[in-house]
This record gives C-alpha cells, structure tokens and sequence, in this order.
C-alpha cells in the first residue's frame, strides 16, 4: 500500500465538496436537438439511472414533472436528476405525444434531431440523456432535489454557462463533422455547470454526505479517500489529516456520514473496484492493488462478503456498449 503521507496532496481545504463531482461519469447517452412548432407537446418517459436536461436554446416551453410546472425561455435549462417522467410543451394545455412516438432523423448512435409540431411559434431545444455510472453515485443523486431549475445567474456563473448555451447552439444550428462529439462534450459540462452552482448555493441539511463533504474537517478526510484509495489508510492518520483527535474524528463523521470511517473506506475501495470490474477489461489483480489490497485473495473475499458474487462474475456480467439502444427503446437501465 501507499504511505498516506506520501501519497500527494488531496483537495485543499473548501475544494473537496467540488471534487466530488468527479465521482460522475456519463456514460451511455442520448443527445437530441429538437426544432418544435407550436401546437407541440412530449412526453418523457420514466428513465431510471439517467440524468435528463432540457436547454432551451430559443423561444420557450412550459416543463411540467410532478405536480410542478415551470416555464422555460431561452436560456434556461432544468437538470432532472432522478429520470423522472415529464412534459415538454409549447403551453400548459398543448397535448402530448410520447417521446419515442416522434420520428427523429438518426445522425448517429448518440446523435438524433427532432422536427415535429403544428407549424406555430417556435423553439428550439437541446435534450440530454445520461446514464450517470460512478462510485457512491448513489450518495449525491439522493440528496439532489428532483429538478435543479437555471434560468439566469448574477454571480460569475452567468457568463460560464451562457457561453456554453452559445456554443451548444452553435453546434445545434449546423451539422458539421465532429459535432456530436462537441454536443456530448458541452452537454457534459453544462451538467456539471449545474451541480456546482447547486452545491455552491444550496442549503444542505445538517448531515449527509454532501454535508460532510462540506464540511472543513471531515471534508479533507473523506477527500483524501476519494484521492488515495490505496494508501494505507488508518483512523488516526485520517484523524491527522482532519486536524482532530482520533475519537473526536470518529464521532463527526459517524454522525455526518451515518458510517464508521473505516467502514466507508472499505465500502469505497470495493465500489471503486466495482466500477472498474464494470468497465475496463483490466486484470483483477490490478484492480484489486490500486484500491488498496496486497492480496487479491483477500480482495475476492472482502468483495463476496460485500456484493454476494464475486470480482470474476461481476466483471462477467458487464454489459457490451450500447449507449443509445435502451433509451430510444423506452427500456430504462
């Protein structure tokens, strides 16, 4: 294992609540570029483990999830965390149609352009779908709100993520070689755009993850784990880099995070190793050392103990790459 003290600095004090963004990964999308005519209305489906954002790149639409209704001009975008089912429509009474009834042109796997609607006033919209695969991903998405709502900031994120709509507009406008790739890219930060602004601004509850992640101390512990799951972590070092006494350490974060800290590490270094069973095809004897254990035998245990199968199975049950096939197919998951 790594020495935890030579192991190079983790996040700086204040930035690990930031850093744990990077526990997101997108992976298998949807990205459409829809040109709408009024009368128009869809209808999205419920879409387990994705993330859905509509932007609005011109004109206006009414967003309606829930019991919630929330209008949408130019501009503006709504992260829908969770996949929850909703409406997009050109005004509160229009009818819908369901998502996968609508005709779209297939510009590639990933990649498809919408025209539908009466022929009236119209808009423009961008639409994400991105399956959000990650460690502990579980752990942010169940403290985000259903809809995370952006209409125009007055702090510097304004000129960030206007300039990204710019962009992504740009891109909607002409089909030029490359811009699926540009599109999946803006759509990516936009996301991430998002989450910051939420993180930065949002009035967290006491305790929780996202808390802890916040918090001076524990915070720089649990960014530290995030950074080095392969030092040789232990509660007094972890304690050191918090800057508090072993016991003190042990009791914030039991009542920030609802877990011993030597437990979330454990649970951390296995759902790391998960993650990498799930998408790389490397061996798992190297997966197994760059979570932190000299021994594969005793990861394979500590993995069966923790999942009920095994490293080999796990990594037997990934599936093959089809990004765009379970969403256009109304198949969540």
């Amino acid at each position: 294992m790594v020495n935890p003290r030579t192991a190079g600095a983790g996040p700086a004090a204040g930035e690990q609540l930031g850093d744990g963004l990077h526990l997101l990964r997108f992976t298998g999308a949807l990205y459409c570029r829809a040109e709408l005519s009024a009368p128009w209305g869809v209808e999205v489906p419920r879409l387990d483990g994705y993330m859905t954002l509509p932007v609005v790149l011109a004109g206006r639409c009414v967003l309606e999830i829930g019991d919630d209704r929330h209008i949408l001009e130019a501009g503006s975008a709504a992260l829908i965390t969770r996949g929850a089912p909703h409406r997009l429509l050109s005004t509160a009474d229009a009818a819908a149609t369901p998502l996968f009834d609508i005709p779209v042109e297939q510009l590639s796997d990933t990649y498809e352009h919408i025209r539908f609607g009466g022929g009236g006033e119209r808009a423009q919209v961008a639409y994400a779908a991105m399956r959000v695969d990650a460690p502990l991903t579980a752990r942010l998405i169940a403290e985000l709100p259903d809809v995370i709502r952006v209409d125009a900031w007055a702090d510097g994120e304004a000129g960030v993520f206007q300039a990204v709509l710019r962009l992504l507009a740009r891109e909607a406008e002409a089909i030029e070689p490359g811009g699926e790739a540009v599109m999946t890219r803006l759509a990516d930060v936009l996301v991430i755009q998002v989450l910051r602004w939420w993180l930065r601004n949002a009035d967290l509850a006491a305790t929780g993850w996202l808390a802890a992640l916040r918090d001076p101390q524990v915070g720089r512990a649990l960014g530290r784990m995030h950074a080095r799951p392969e030092a040789d972590w232990t509660l007094v070092e972890l304690a050191r880099q918090a800057n508090m006494s072993r016991s003190a350490f042990a009791e914030r974060f039991m009542t920030l995070v609802g877990e011993p800290p030597m437990r979330y590490l454990a649970g951390w270094r296995l759902e790391q190793a998960r993650s990498e069973l799930l998408r790389t095809t490397d061996a798992i004897a190297s997966i197994s050392s760059r979570v932190g254990y000299t021994s594969e035998a005793a990861f394979s245990r500590a993995f069966k103990r923790h999942y009920g199968t095994t490293p080999g199975a796990v990594r037997r049950s990934a599936p093959a790459p089809q990004p765009l096939a379970p969403v256009r197919a109304g198949i969540p998951g």
